[in-house]
């Protein structure tokens, strides 16, 4: 007999499921029902995974989430325009400043804002430098979940606080910079700002290499990652699923080349892609990917104009854009972080919602655990970088 359901009445059979057919379940067998989390290290957050269990073959995994809802969007439909911008930070609360961009894009969109061409550079130049801090951040925590704590976090916290002080000298925050405006940014770099951000980016490929040499060939490695929750390019594509994940499997989809928003169709750079979509190819994405930003952003740093960093006929309070509705997207670290808003020509926005990538790169997660062993679900949602900021809302 099936353990009881939550109601006290026995769970239904999950024989009769084609979907654990297709994953080996042996109907003869007793399942046995695991909660992982909500409080959880591998989580990265207040999440929780209900996984039903053959021996060790995962059978059954559904994601619990809701945790941390913050009401940010209904919050949103309350306030100013220029209010819901610290609120962006507070989603992936690891890449504030490529959130502060998409929300900013999408409310010039709204009331036909134009940006200073000084100001695209900066959005550029920090939103590139927020990727090199997100999957920095990700190859301490990769690993971490294998179970190796310590020397690969700390080489990678070590490289993420360069930059986390470059935040900290322009916005005054390390993390929620509340950085971008509609029309531009809410300040100019302050003095030796360029040049502090070229040597930590010149300084860069040394410890992407030291990197790759600790975890590219390491067999402990490859043999949790490779051939382990692979994910094909049609189910990536039908699952909605975008950034490094859906690239893995062989997609090749990078809305910097899609949409060339801002200035990225000045620079020169290659979308990475995977062959198999499988952990290793989602781990070693990352790697590829920062060695393209490194490319961006030096040209960046070293073509950026003099100029005003905000359109002088922005208005930034009171804000009132005609009634419309505006969709803008930006690529985020984690994939396609998305703004829609409608307007009915008030102060504050009439519709507001968020199309976040981790919540979307999330609902595949049980496709990419069924037939694979329960330790290696956590290294399976390691690879999804997901944030529950972002996640729950």
């Amino acid at each position: 007999m099936n353990p009881p359901s939550e109601t006290g009445s026995p769970s239904p059979n999950p024989a009769e499921s084609p979907r654990y057919r297709t994953a080996g379940y042996d109907s003869d067998a007793q399942l046995l029902e695991v909660s992982l989390g909500p409080q959880h290290p591998s989580t990265h957050g207040v999440f929780r995974m209900n996984v039903a269990l053959d021996g060790e073959d995962v059978v059954k995994l559904k994601p619990v989430f809701g945790y941390l809802h913050r009401n940010h969007e209904q919050i949103a439909e309350q306030v100013s325009y220029l209010g819901s911008m610290p609120y962006t930070d507070r989603l992936d609360y690891f890449c504030s400043l490529s959130n502060n961009w998409a929300y900013a894009a999408a409310v010039e969109k709204l009331a036909g804002i134009d940006v200073p061409e000084r100001a695209e550079y900066i959005r550029v130049i920090t939103s590139e430098l927020t990727r090199l801090v997100n999957h920095t951040s990700f190859l301490g925590f990769m690993l971490s979940d294998m179970g190796a704590w310590g020397t690969v976090l700390m080489y990678a916290f070590r490289e993420r606080e360069k930059i986390l002080d470059l935040f900290e000298s322009l916005t005054g925050s390390r993390m929620m910079g509340n950085y971008m405006r509609f029309g531009g940014c809410r300040c100019d770099l302050p003095p030796g700002w360029l040049e502090q951000a070229r040597k930590v980016v010149d300084g860069y490929p040394a410890f992407l290499d030291e990197m790759e040499s600790l975890i590219a060939t390491n067999e402990i490695v490859i043999s949790r990652t490779q051939r382990i929750g692979r994910l094909p390019a049609d189910k990536a594509v039908n699952g909605s699923m975008t950034g490094p994940c859906l690239r893995a499997s062989g997609v090749n989809y990078d809305i910097r080349k899609v949409d060339r928003y801002g200035i990225y169709d000045r620079f020169e750079f290659r979308v990475p892609l995977g062959d198999h979509g499988d952990c290793y190819d989602r781990l070693m994405i990352r790697f590829l990917e920062m060695r393209e930003t490194l490319k961006i952003l030096r040209p960046a740093l070293r073509d950026i104009p003099e100029g005003p960093v905000m359109d002088p006929k922005a208005r930034q309070r009171n804000l009132r854009p005609p009634e419309g509705e505006a969709y803008a997207r930006v690529e985020a670290p984690k994939g396609e972080l998305g703004f829609y808003l409608i307007s009915d020509a008030s102060d504050k926005p009439y519709r507001y919602r968020v199309r976040p990538p981790s919540l979307i790169n999330l609902t595949l997660l049980e496709d990419l655990c069924l037939g694979e062993k329960i330790a290696d679900v956590m290294v399976i949602l390691g690879t999804i970088d997901i944030v529950l900021g972002e996640v729950d809302r």
